[in-house]
């Protein structure tokens, strides 16, 4: 179902010089050639699982997939990531871009701001070329295999 998911973040550009699948298969591209485990590869995939069916609050159905499966670090960085890369561009719409600061004393707060500047948000690049999402499949289907 999750792959199904994915699937239908293809051609859905949202305002974006990429579509959102081609983001997300950007960040986990990107996360995987820098040497993330696994675990951090999957989210990186799925972070933005949810962008279709609620933009507003998409993290939460990310980090609502993955909260039984990984870290605290990871399910913080999914489930944050929104406010973490507004940094990037809330300023532009009439937003406050340090909404991350409430945020500040959290242990995970470095952790998912690398991950925005290193993977997300340089993750809209139309000429880069990301492993397909049948590359992810055999990772995302042992993340989700039931635990035996």
């Amino acid at each position: 179902r999750v792959l199904a998911h994915l699937k239908l973040l293809d051609g859905d550009h949202g305002g974006f010089p990429v579509d959102r699948l081609t983001h997300s298969l950007q960040t986990a591209t990107l996360a995987h050639h820098d040497g993330r485990d696994d675990e951090y590869v999957v989210c990186a995939l799925l972070h933005d699982i949810g962008d279709t069916l609620a933009p507003y609050n998409h993290p939460d159905i990310a980090a609502a997939i993955v909260k039984t499966r990984v870290s605290e670090a990871n399910h913080f960085m999914v489930a944050n990531h929104g406010i973490f890369q507004g940094y990037y561009f809330w300023h532009h719409i009439g937003l406050d871009r340090n909404t991350r600061e409430q945020f500040r004393d959290s242990p995970y707060f470095e952790y998912t701001e690398e991950f925005c500047a290193k993977y997300d948000q340089t993750a809209f690049d139309p000429d880069y070329r990301s492993e397909p999402l049948e590359h992810f499949e055999p990772l995302v289907r042992a993340f989700f295999a039931p635990k035996g």
